[in-house]
């Protein structure tokens, strides 16, 4: 059984390692939407997807620590969580927004509150066990 210390610690690395995740989604969300003029879902999913990509590697070193030999079943089970996560990210954005009238920058940031506690709760029990 992992103690709360640990889970505490791990958390705290994965919101750090979360926070650079969000600067590359924010930016290429922002690249793609607003430069190239790409549907701003679509943005959203490439800022995701890249964003998750990097945080696998930053989360499987140093957060969890991890010398899985099994890397790619380890990405596949990363990403896979991290896609369930973008379903929850694009659902948040389309309520807040079409919905709700909220600002799409600020309603992302909330989205991706939301989706960094399941990501970590999802990646702890079942991706870096």
């Amino acid at each position: 059984m992992i103690s709360i210390k640990i889970i505490l610690l791990k958390f705290i690395k994965f919101g750090i390692v979360g926070a650079s995740g969000m600067v590359v989604d924010f930016s290429l969300t922002y690249l793609f939407k607003e430069i190239f003029k790409i549907q701003k879902y679509i943005a959203n999913g490439i800022g995701f997807t890249v964003a998750a990509t990097t945080n696998f590697f930053l989360n499987r070193i140093w957060t969890f620590e991890s010398n899985d030999p099994e890397m790619t079943i380890q990405y596949l089970k990363f990403f896979f969580i991290s896609f369930i996560g973008l379903g929850i990210n694009t659902l948040f954005l389309y309520i807040l927004v079409s919905k709700y009238g909220k600002k799409f920058y600020l309603s992302k940031l909330v989205a991706i509150m939301v989706v960094m506690l399941w990501n970590f709760t999802a990646n702890l029990i079942f991706t870096f066990k």
